[in-house]
């Protein structure tokens, strides 16, 4: 057993579990590095009267998102990583309805993603990675309901 790995195993998580999240928490950051485009953009943009609370929510959105990728950035930097610079695709549409429909798959499928990062923390021992990305989850779900809300889905 390698030097690294013995120090690894001594706390707790395996370099190979760790290298596993950092890899997970850089694709989520280049996902909410989408997501600050798209709610920044989206909010602008979106047209019609029954838009209008919604495009404002969406700015608040795209501050969490900020705030998101601020905190995954840390927790990738604490575990010995190197944050991405890389974005997701953007997507866009100038339909409004179209726009909603994007950030809400978009936000499930984040959902989904930090649910099993989390549960890949958890596997680790690293509970206070878990905890961040439980108060992310959080918000992420207030972002799913807002859209769902906005689509007249719920």
């Amino acid at each position: 057993m390698s030097e690294s790995s013995k120090a690894a195993d001594a706390e707790g998580t395996s370099a190979s579990s760790k290298d596993e999240i950092i890899k997970g928490l850089n694709e989520d950051l280049a996902r909410e590095y989408k997501a600050i485009i798209q709610y920044v953009v989206f909010s602008s943009t979106l047209k019609g009267a029954e838009y209008g609370d919604i495009a404002e929510q969406l700015k608040v959105h795209a501050s969490q998102e900020l705030a998101h990728a601020l905190e995954v950035a840390k927790q990738i930097d604490y575990l010995g990583g190197d944050p991405t610079v890389n974005v997701q695709g953007a997507e866009y549409s100038q339909d409004s309805k179209k726009m909603l429909e994007i950030d809400l798959k978009q936000e499930q499928e984040t959902i989904k993603s930090y649910r099993e990062r989390i549960r890949q923390a958890e596997r680790s021992g690293e509970f206070a990675l878990s905890e961040a990305l439980r108060d992310i989850i959080v918000e992420e779900q207030d972002h799913e309901i807002d859209l769902k809300d906005a689509l007249g889905l719920r």
